[in-house]
């Protein structure tokens, strides 16, 4: 299944229930510079054996969607790509885009916040460890760190008038200019993308001036349906605190911290607890509406 965003083809794939014959629907996509299969599939064919059709999408530049520079991240545009995923996942049949939830992952669980406030249509979100602040993440490792990453953007944003891209790692060692250098991240994300995928761990230096603007949720206020906010205890890229108080901004939120750090939530018993919430506030937010 694909859309158009911004003049541009995005894919996803449609996971559909055995029953009912019109279920409810999960747009669903996930973080920084990644691909909608790392990690994210086991979480889609958990919420398709529950019962819900789930649509699960690749942003522009990234994975099969169409888009040059490859990995390039445009939190703005991503959100264009989310508005987009929705309004086409609006437009089929056999679903019921009544009872739409949205699900996102780390700069995903970010935007979903931006996107509900605007579109008092849907009816749940699951923002799980979300990233509220990329200058806070970029600042985790100093801000002598924060002032080389703006340093290469500035050099990308020129090169790439007269050459291609100046990159830089999406994730790399504690220092190292990335866009997630964390101690931990490199492994942890790494070990998310599968064996087989052409995924290369760089992108255009610009994506961290990009990074290094974004704030998200800073309308909360204005949702209208309820919240999950899922955070991790040992989380390093995105703090569970902040993630609290952001929950404490929404009128109807529900607030879990899980004992696990910001890679775990997709294996083993931390994905096991994160997935079962969600499936548990879906299932009862909807009841409810």
């Amino acid at each position: 299944m694909g859309f158009e965003s911004g003049g541009e083809r995005c894919t996803g794939w449609l996971y559909r229930p055995d029953r009912p014959s019109d279920p409810p629907v999960v747009v669903m996509a996930g973080g920084i510079a990644g691909e909608r299969s790392f990690g994210l599939p086991a979480y889609a064919e958990r919420l398709a054996e529950a019962g819900y059709a789930v649509f699960l999408f690749d942003y522009r530049n990234h994975g099969d969607s169409e888009g040059e520079p490859r990995n390039l991240l445009s939190p703005s545009r991503q959100r264009t790509d989310w508005e987009a995923a929705i309004a086409g996942v609006r437009e089929r049949d056999g679903l019921d885009t009544r009872r739409l939830v949205l699900w996102g992952t780390d700069l995903g669980g970010g935007h979903v916040l931006d996107v509900a406030a605007d579109d008092a249509r849907v009816k749940a979100v699951v923002a799980q460890t979300p990233v509220l602040s990329g200058r806070s993440l970029l600042t985790t490792n100093g801000y002598g760190y924060l002032a080389k990453g703006v340093l290469a953007g500035v050099r990308d944003k020129l090169q790439s008038l007269v050459a291609g891209p100046h990159t830089v790692s999406v994730t790399g060692d504690p220092g190292e200019s990335a866009l997630l250098s964390t101690p931990g991240a490199r492994a942890g994300y790494l070990d998310l993308v599968p064996h087989a995928s052409e995924w290369n761990n760089e992108t255009p230096a610009r994506s961290l001036l990009s990074l290094a603007t974004y704030s998200a949720g800073d309308e909360a206020e204005a949702i209208t349906c309820p919240v999950l906010f899922i955070a991790a205890e040992r989380d390093d890229v995105v703090s569970a605190d902040a993630v609290e108080k952001k929950a404490e901004s929404v009128s109807d939120a529900t607030f879990v911290r899980l004992p696990a750090g910001h890679f775990d939530l997709y294996e083993g018993a931390a994905f096991e607890q994160a997935v079962g919430h969600g499936i548990a506030f879906a299932d009862g937010t909807l009841d409810r509406r």
